[in-house]
C-alpha cells in the first residue's frame, strides 16, 4: 500500500503568511503541520509516500526531503494549478499504478491511530474507506447522510446538511477509483469533487466502508484552527524539557520545552509552551499554549496562546500578544503604550511599529 499526501493548495484563508511559505509547513508545536501526517501515515507501516506539490515544491522538497528522516521513500507529484482532490488523484495515477493507497490531505491534524483505518479496508476488502468526524458547521465540509447506520448519499458543501458528519480529509481507495475520476466533471466550485468520485463508486455498487474519528480531528486552514491545533498539542502531548540554563531571576511554571543554546532570563514561562533552539527572552511573561520556533528574540514583551515563527523580534511591546500568528524573521515593536490586548497574523519578513513613528 502506498499514500497520496496532498500539499498543493495555496492557503487562500492563511494569507499573508502563505504569501511566501506552504501552508503545510506551518509549525504547530514548532513541527510543521505536513510532517504530522506523514507521521500518522508510517504509524500505519506504510512506506511509500508521494507528496503532490503546487508553487510551494521546492520549498516542501527543501524542508521534507527525500523520506530518510522516517526511513521511507517520498517522490514529489507537480500539480499546476489546485483543481481539487479527485485531480490530485487523477495525475498521481502513474505513481499509484494499481496499488491500494491512503489519501491524507496535508493540513489534516489527526489524533487517531490509522492502522485500524488501513486493516479494515484490507479485511473487508473494500473499494473505498472514508473516515468520519462529527463538526460544528457540516455546511463547510463534505457530509454524510446514513439510513440507519450504513452512508447513503456524499453531499459537498450542503446548504441544508443531513447529518454533523463530515469527510475529514483522509480515505483509502483501490484502482477503482481511476475509471471513476476519469469520467469526472468539475463542479460549480470549477473542482474535481473527491465527495462526487465516491458516491460514484456507491451508486455503482462498489463496496465503501466508513469509520469515524475517536480521537480528535484539526482542519488547520484558519488562524483559529492552527492555534487551537497547537493549543491541543501542547496540551496534551509536549513533554516538557528544557535543554539550557534557566537563571534564578526566571520562573518556570508547568510543563515548558526549551531547547538548545536558548538565554533565558528575568522571565516568567507559564507552560504547556514550546521555545525552540537559539531563543533570546528577556524581561518577558510566555504565556500557555505559545510556540516561539529557533532563532526568536523577545525582550520586554508578554504574548500567550500564540504562534512565532523562525528569527521573530519582538521589541518593548506595551500590551499583550494573543491569538497571534507571526511569520518568520517578523519584526514588531512599540514605541508608545497601546491596548491592553494585541492580535495579529503578520506574513514573512514584515516590520511593523506599534503606536505612531518610530523617530
Amino acid at each position: 500500500m502506498k499514500a497520496l499526501l496532498l500539499s498543493g493548495g495555496k492557503g487562500t484563508r492563511l494569507r499573508p503568511i502563505t504569501y511566501t511559505s506552504s501552508k503545510q509547513l506551518i509549525p504547530i508545536a514548532n513541527k510543521p503541520v505536513l510532517f504530522y501526517g506523514i507521521e500518522q501515515i508510517v504509524s500505519a507501516g506504510i512506506k511509500d509516500i508521494g507528496i503532490v506539490v503546487g508553487d510551494a515544491k521546492e520549498e516542501i522538497k527543501s524542508v521534507v526531503g527525500g523520506g530518510k528522516k522516517w526511513n521511507i521513500k517520498i517522490t514529489y507529484i507537480y500539480q499546476k494549478e489546485p483543481l481539487g482532490i479527485a485531480h490530485a488523484v487523477k495525475i498521481a495515477k502513474d505513481y499509484l499504478k494499481n496499488d491500494d493507497f491512503v489519501l491524507y490531505l496535508g493540513d489534516n491534524l489527526l489524533h487517531e491511530d490509522l492502522r485500524g483505518f488501513v486493516s479494515d479496508f484490507k479485511r473487508k476488502k473494500l473499494d473505498c474507506k472514508i473516515l468520519l468526524t462529527e463538526v460544528e458547521h457540516p455546511e463547510l465540509f463534505g457530509v454524510a447522510q446514513f439510513n440507519k447506520k450504513k452512508v447513503i448519499k456524499l453531499i459537498e458543501k450542503p446548504k441544508n446538511p443531513p447529518s454533523n458528519f463530515a469527510l475529514c480529509g483522509i480515505y483509502i481507495f483501490n484502482k477503482n477509483i481511476f475509471p471513476i475520476i476519469e469520467k469526472l466533471k468539475p463542479s460549480h466550485r470549477g473542482e474535481y469533487e473527491i465527495t462526487e468520485a465516491i458516491q460514484n463508486l456507491m451508486d455503482k455498487k462498489f463496496k465503501v466502508g466508513h469509520s469515524f474519528v475517536t480521537g480528535w480531528w484539526k482542519d488547520t486552514g484558519k488562524l483559529e484552527d492552527l492555534l487551537e491545533a497547537n493549543r491541543i498539542i501542547l496540551d496534551r502531548d509536549m513533554e516538557g524539557k528544557i535543554s539550557c540554563k534557566i537563571p534564578k531571576d526566571t520562573k518556570i511554571q508547568g510543563r515548558v520545552n526549551i531547547g538548545k543554546n536558548s538565554i533565558i532570563s528575568n522571565s516568567t514561562i507559564r507552560g504547556p509552551v514550546i521555545i525552540g533552539d537559539n531563543v533570546v527572552i528577556k524581561d518577558c511573561y510566555i504565556g500557555p499554549y505559545t510556540s516561539i520556533n529557533n532563532g526568536c528574540s523577545l525582550n520586554g514583551c508578554e504574548i500567550e496562546y500564540s504562534i512565532i515563527l523562525e528569527n521573530g523580534k519582538l521589541e518593548k511591546i506595551q500590551g499583550r500578544i494573543d491569538h497571534s500568528l507571526l511569520g518568520k524573521n517578523v519584526e514588531i515593536k512599540s514605541v508608545k503604550k497601546m491596548s491592553a490586548y494585541i492580535s495579529l497574523m503578520v506574513g514573512d519578513n514584515s516590520k511593523i511599529t506599534l503606536g505612531g513613528r518610530n523617530d
